[in-house]
């Protein structure tokens, strides 16, 4: 993620006043906020955007915010999710976390309480998503990867140059050895925040993966696709 990357949140809450209030006191503090006003405007949203962060409230009209939420985790987005109640039960406050919200707080809230684990869930996630860098070169399995000058040098030691979205979606799969990294998070970071091409596009880059590094294609050792969640390197 770039440094020039501002940190965007998305806020739904139907309630016009409060709505405003938020969004003026997030916008203070730096972030820039897109609004929607129900669950259905909200997942369109996502689709089309990457957020860091998403303040949802529960009580939203047609489809509530737990039902948005569950919606969310179902599709494998890991978006932070922090949910605004005005219901006040333990019962509530567990089936919230347990449809996917990573932190939950009642109506009416305090503002400064409110701002605080907006910040700290946007700078665990950050963190997360910064994991461990690999250098400039990356070997495996008689393949070595140069990832400043754009090339490879394969197990039969030809040199191939590799494109900047091959050498970006390698880059981020090694980093991410041995975990799946779901197909938003390769889209947002690989071909930009609000252009998601076809599933197919990155099987093709996984597919010339194959045929570069592989010593069989057909039974890839180091790059697999998992069906319907994403991508992943492992060794």
């Amino acid at each position: 993620m770039n440094a020039a990357h501002k940190t965007t949140i998305l806020l739904v809450e139907d309630e016009q006043n409060l709505h405003e209030a938020l969004k003026l006191n997030l916008e203070l503090e730096g972030y820039t906020i897109t609004s929607a006003y129900d669950g259905s405007a909200a997942l369109e949203a996502l689709q089309n955007e990457y957020f860091d962060l998403i303040i949802l409230d529960v009580m939203l009209p047609e489809m509530d915010g737990i039902t948005v939420a569950e919606t969310i985790r179902i599709s494998n987005n890991e978006v932070p999710i922090l949910i605004l109640s005005a219901k006040n039960s333990s019962a509530d406050r567990v089936l919230g976390l347990k449809k996917g919200a990573d932190d939950y707080l009642t109506k009416p809230f305090n503002l400064e309480e409110l701002l605080l684990r907006v910040n700290k869930l946007i700078n665990k996630n950050k963190k997360i998503q910064e994991k461990s860098t690999v250098g400039n070169s990356y070997s495996f399995g008689n393949n070595l990867i140069d990832f400043k000058a754009q090339e490879a040098v394969t197990r039969t030691g030809s040199k191939i140059q590799l494109s900047k979205k091959e050498t970006m979606l390698l880059k981020l799969l090694i980093e991410n050895k041995n975990e799946v990294v779901p197909r938003e998070k390769i889209l947002q970071s690989v071909w930009g925040y609000n252009v998601y091409p076809t599933t197919r596009t990155i099987d093709n880059f996984i597919l010339n993966f194959r045929k570069y590094f592989e010593d069989d294609s057909r039974n890839p050792r180091f790059f697999h696709s998992v069906r319907g969640v994403g991508y992943k390197y492992s060794e």
